[in-house]
């Protein structure tokens, strides 16, 4: 009886998608892993391995790969990841999550180049250049990368899996300047981080281009380096959010990242209510709870088990060599108000 697929991809300690690269002798397989390959097939004497569906046993091993520093919208991920595992074993799959550390980029990268024993990954990762050789690496013996919800443009992953980040930053934009005064100069802080993730830079990017095309009047005050932790957060927005250090007080606020409560507290000491527009990124139950006693004006959401359906969906069919694999329907953003709050 000839030898199958996944039997040759455990002995020679690869992925399945690679040995389907070998036998159709299609590239992206360094030499080396090409040769174990046929030796592993030579000696189970597998010249004609046994392909086709339906397999008794779970097909492919996917990992869901997400940093473990930061908490909030990366945790709901991982949830959704749990939640759904019944969904995957129906369609055959193994879900793996790994959470990795991102202190500067290279320790992230490090782990993620060691994952070759996966069939595919779905990756939110930090946008520098060790992350983006260890994805080309990964591609190149024959693991099928998409990234979720942040993109690694100019790596070698197959699609990008999420919300497009730069309309999402623009429709911030167009929500806070409706917020500013007429015919006179208008105060709008943004928030962020000093990130290395592509959605966040993204998001900046959408803000600052509204407002600059639709608001002539506004005055953008960009602060860049808010600590992640609440407590760090109050701090600074205590400091920086003062009607001093803004000439005068300000009329909207986006914070695109995490530290939204540690804000808010600070708002409150300064004197702010309700009046102030005040826009923040995902339906944390904190977001939930700031939305339900008016100090936050909008929440911008995306569906995330949709989202993370979708990649191993697109990653199932990689596999599978499933022509239109990356025919990617990628979920929009929701406007998410105390009104509409489910």
């Amino acid at each position: 009886m000839a030898a199958t697929i996944n039997q040759i991809a455990e002995a020679a300690g690869v992925s399945t998608a690679t040995v389907d690269r070998v036998l159709n002798n299609r590239p992206g397989v360094n030499p080396a892993t090409v040769d174990r390959v046929r030796t592993v097939m030579q000696a189970l004497g597998a010249a004609s391995p046994a392909r086709g569906r339906p397999r008794s046993t779970p097909n492919y091993r996917f990992g869901f790969v997400l940093p473990a520093s930061r908490r909030g919208f990366f945790d709901i991920i991982d949830r959704v990841v749990a939640q759904a595992a019944g969904d995957f074993r129906h369609q055959h799959i193994t879900e793996i999550t790994h959470r990795l550390p991102n202190q500067d980029g290279a320790d992230f990268a490090q782990e993620l180049a060691k994952m070759t024993d996966l069939d595919g990954i779905a990756l939110l990762a930090p946008d520098v250049p060790q992350v983006k050789l260890a994805i080309n690496e990964l591609a190149r013996s024959g693991v099928h990368v998409v990234t979720l919800f942040s993109d690694v443009a100019g790596s070698l992953r197959e699609t990008f899996v999420g919300a497009d980040n730069r309309a999402a930053g623009r429709t911030a934009g167009i929500l806070l300047g409706r917020c500013l005064p007429h015919g006179e100069p208008g105060r709008c802080a943004m928030l962020s981080p000093a990130t290395r993730f592509a959605a966040e830079i993204d998001r900046r990017i959408g803000f600052a281009q509204v407002l600059e095309e639709r608001f002539p009047n506004a005055r953008l005050i960009e602060l860049s380096d808010m600590p992640e932790s609440e407590d760090q957060a109050y701090t600074f927005a205590r400091q920086f959010l003062a009607p001093a250090q803004t000439d005068g007080k300000l009329h909207a606020l986006y914070n695109l990242g995490p530290g939204s409560h540690g804000v808010s507290r600070a708002l409150q000491e300064l004197g702010y209510d309700s009046s102030l527009g005040f826009v923040v990124h995902d339906l944390l139950e904190m977001h939930r709870s700031l939305l339900v006693a008016n100090v936050v004006s909008y929440v911008l959401q995306q569906d995330v088990y949709y989202a993370i359906m979708t990649a191993a969906k697109v990653l199932r069919l990689l596999c599978e060599d499933v022509r239109g694999a990356l025919a990617v329907s990628n979920p929009r953003i929701e406007i998410i108000t105390a009104e509409n709050l489910a």
